[in-house]
């Protein structure tokens, strides 16, 4: 039998002993490069201006010791002491690659260290800034800053610090490369081998071809933006591994006669938990709410229910607990109520007054004045969905095989457009233009990266299509190689732009 004809795959299958160690290998190459990436990681892309800042004031410090007429054994006494002063104060290297990890990396060192959401105490130390901060009236009346993002995820990850401080005597301040980079590998990465083994398991069951599984499985190690954030702590990772666990639970209910109660619950607690880290997928959950109770409404509401209300009480208590509000800082944006306007603040640091940064919004932060040039950048330009990861190109044939399949297919195929369309539309139409800032200083468009277990689904009927033909087989593998070079551009810091936007400030074409 060829390759290229393979069945789906059965308890007989031939092959499927072959394809699974290929997983495990493809699964450990990845696993390998996260790891490197993760114990190297530090803000390099500073050092070069840290060095130079320093420089400039040790010249000045210089001058203005010899304009005083100290002796030259003084000065170097002097000068030692200013450098290792200026070394601690101005330097940036730092194992927290942005503004946006930071913000996540404060309120979890606030949760442990001084059991409060508050990050007051932290924000102003050296290479502890963030923007992506929001200030408001306390329980105690007096003013507090905290982080911006919602509080559950610090919240679930505050437990993991906590034991690493109790065991090391480590801290985030003390050792924040060595405690930074474990949490990193005791988070990321075990969420990514969670998502490479469910995509595994679904190209198993719904795959057709040897070449078409492998090739899924070998794109989602190694041709997905998520890889290249695993470096950095990030809600996308996280969602878009709870996304790929609720489709591995849909998957099991819709191909039972007789589906369990648990996989009810399961498939409610990660769409849930996706919706919880990436807010759009609300869509997602009400989507495929609709479609559980189709297929089986008594065990939905029974089971899958009671996880979706259980992951929605822990994202509204924690947000509660830490801002005495059910709304999340995204929401508290009044241009009327001043006392709502979270994003308006300043704080003092070094003798400075700071305002906050979202009053006077810098580069891409300004947001996209024209829709229509967002939208045609969102898709096919600098921050481009399809031109950075053209792989995903394959979804859309694979939408339309999907459609004229059975059951399983038809659903899996309608819940990858229809999440796709409302994320464009939502994210290009609706949002206004200081919202139109390409998710920020980043490698793509991340917030659609949750939708990536979805896209690898639906690629599983194109690339099978084109497994049959030699020439397929090559465009497929020119576009996974194409995807993987925008992946791998941002070799440290995914907080960076992507190589199509470099290119065409190189080229003058923005």
């Amino acid at each position: 039998m060829t390759t290229e004809q393979q069945p789906d795959a059965t308890p007989g299958d031939p092959h499927a002993a072959l394809r699974r160690s290929i997983y495990a290998l493809l699964i450990v190459i990845a696993v390998g490069h996260m790891s490197g990436r993760i114990l190297a990681v530090n803000s390099e892309n500073y050092a070069r201006l840290s060095q130079s800042r320093i420089n400039q004031r040790l010249d000045q410090f210089r001058a203005q010791q010899e304009a005083s007429g100290a002796d030259e054994a003084t000065i170097a006494d002097r000068m030692d002491r200013k450098r290792a002063e200026l070394e601690e104060k101005l330097g940036m290297e730092r194992p927290f690659l942005s503004a946006n990890d930071r913000s996540r990396w404060l309120t979890v060192r606030s949760l442990v260290e001084e059991g409060t959401y508050e990050v007051d105490n932290f924000f102003r130390e050296p290479r502890w800034d963030s923007i992506d901060m929001v200030s408001h009236l306390g329980r105690d009346g007096e003013r507090h800053y905290y982080s911006s993002k919602p509080p559950l995820l610090a919240t679930m990850l505050a437990p993991k610090y906590w034991l690493i401080t109790k065991i090391t005597g480590w801290n985030l301040g003390t050792h924040p490369y060595e405690v930074g980079r474990l949490m990193l590998l005791l988070t990321n990465v075990p969420a990514m081998i969670v998502l490479f083994v469910v995509i595994a398991a679904l190209a198993e069951q719904l795959g057709t071809t040897d070449w078409g599984r492998i090739f899924v499985v070998a794109t989602a190690c190694f041709a997905t933006l998520l890889t290249t954030f695993a470096a950095t702590l990030n809600n996308h990772i996280i969602g878009a591994t709870s996304a790929a666990v609720a489709i591995y639970f849909f998957v099991q209910i819709a191909r039972r006669p007789e589906p369990r109660g648990w996989h009810f619950l399961a498939c409610g607690l990660a769409a849930a938990f996706t919706a919880a880290n990436e807010l759009p997928a609300a869509a997602f959950l009400a989507l495929l709410g609709v479609i559980l109770l189709v297929h089986d409404w008594k065990r939905t509401l029974i089971w899958g229910v009671p996880g979706v209300l259980l992951v929605a009480a822990a994202f509204f208590t924690t947000n509660y607990i830490a801002h005495d509000s059910l709304r999340i800082p995204y929401m508290h944006r009044s241009d009327d109520d001043p006392a709502d306007d979270w994003y308006t603040y300043s704080y003092e640091k070094d003798g400075r007054i700071i305002q906050s940064y979202w009053q006077n919004r810098q580069g891409i932060d300004i947001g996209e004045p024209d829709p229509g040039v967002y939208a045609l950048h969102v898709l096919i330009g600098h921050h481009g969905v399809y031109s950075l990861t053209p792989v995903w190109l394959l979804t859309l044939v694979g939408m339309g095989i999907w459609a004229a399949k059975g059951r399983i297919e038809r659903e899996m195929a309608l819940m990858a457009f229809v999440l796709t369309l409302t994320c464009f539309v939502f994210f290009i139409v609706l949002r206004d233009q200081d919202d139109r800032n390409y998710g920020g200083m980043t490698s793509g468009f991340r917030w659609m990266f949750w939708l990536a277990p979805f896209w690898l689904a639906v690629l599983l009927p194109a690339v099978d299509w084109m497994s049959r033909k030699r020439w397929a087989r090559g465009v497929a593998l020119v576009l996974l190689c194409l995807s993987l070079v925008s992946v791998s551009y941002p070799t440290w810091n995914p907080w960076q732009q992507p190589w199509i936007y470099n290119a065409m400030e190189h080229f003058g074409l923005l």
